[in-house]
């Protein structure tokens, strides 16, 4: 079983004193910036000086400087640039700042697990990587509760690196959900094969092959796209509100039924034969060298596949139903 740490456990005046510094300002890096802001820990926002983020930043009451200035000043360094990019920034801007009794952090392990940054032997390596996207944990934390996180140990020159990161934890709200402990392997592997085979990959083709079915059978888009695209938030918010046995539980008998014997004819031995292989792609580095190298040419296979996919009918139907649901426009 995992071990679980929470808000007792957690001791956020050890980042009294510390300088915390904030690599980007986008999804997760506004909401850790600005929780630790008003956890009263003093924060400073890293960012490029051509960068559209800095006045928003600015105009939050965050401190803002170079990459580079920022490292210089920090003694906890929170790498939140997308992995496609980190570890140019590292080398270029953050390296230099590093010194002994620092600490280098992350919210996903893919630079280090994969070897694409490799710190100091004599600062704390760690990891803090919540489990929401980053408006939510700024609006959870607003609301004086949190979403749970995990907390994994890369190197710990200080002997108290577990103890900074769960500091740190609590300083974003995490804590008071619980901080699950693990390791840069397992969070780096676990997430990379979660988004490609499930909450991702999985479910956007899913949701397109039931759509394309019913619309190849002759069924109106329309139609298909309220039965397979639409009604999945219902079905998701019932599986986190209580598990699948909740979801089981709130739907029809009929659907119940079809759930356990058509569900496993979908997702047979075929898809868990292909979802064994994707892990392993994922264990041994052929994925991420395939998306290093992807970006290295520019993103071609990328840019392609995002453009085919923002063409799809199930788009185009989806966007002019959702004009029917203006409560939905708040979400944009």
């Amino acid at each position: 079983m995992a071990t679980i740490y929470y808000d007792k456990n957690c001791n956020l005046k050890l980042l009294d004193g510390k300088v915390i510094g904030i690599v980007g300002y986008g999804s997760q890096g506004h909401a850790h910036a600005l929780n630790l802001k008003e956890s009263g820990c003093q924060v400073i926002v890293g960012l490029r000086e051509s960068s559209k983020s800095w006045k928003e930043a600015k105009s939050k009451g965050l401190k803002v400087a170079s990459v580079a200035d920022m490292a210089e000043k920090a003694d906890i360094i929170m790498m939140l640039a997308p992995d496609q990019t980190q570890k140019e920034i590292y080398y270029q801007s953050v390296e230099k700042g590093l010194s002994p009794g620092k600490t280098l952090m992350f919210a996903h392990g893919f630079n280090i697990h994969f070897g694409l940054i490799i710190p100091p032997p004599e600062i704390d390596v760690t990891m803090i990587a919540p489990k929401c996207p980053g408006h939510m944990l700024r609006q959870l934390y607003t609301e004086g509760i949190g979403p749970p996180a995990l907390v994994a140990i890369h190197q710990d020159a200080s002997g108290k690196a577990k103890q900074m990161a769960l500091a740190y934890a609590k300083g974003i709200g995490c804590s008071r959900a619980g901080v699950l402990e693990t390791t840069f392997a397992e969070e780096t592997e676990t997430d990379l094969f979660g988004e490609q085979t499930v909450l991702c990959g999985g479910i956007s083709s899913l949701i397109k092959a039931g759509f394309e079915t019913l619309v190849d059978a002759g069924y109106q888009p329309e139609i298909a796209y309220f039965e397979v695209c639409h009604e999945l938030k219902l079905i998701i918010d019932l599986i986190y509100n209580g598990g699948l046995s909740y979801m089981r539980y709130s739907v029809s008998d009929t659907a119940e039924y079809g759930d356990y014997t058509r569900g496993p004819r979908i997702v047979n031995e075929v898809v868990r034969e292909e979802m064994e292989q994707i892990l392993v792609e994922i264990q041994d580095g052929t994925f991420a060298k395939e998306w290093i190298l992807e970006n290295q040419a520019g993103r071609p296979v990328y840019n392609a596949l995002k453009r085919q996919d923002a063409e799809h009918l199930i788009e185009e139907v989806g966007a002019e139903l959702r004009q029917m649901m203006p409560w939905l426009k708040k979400n944009k």
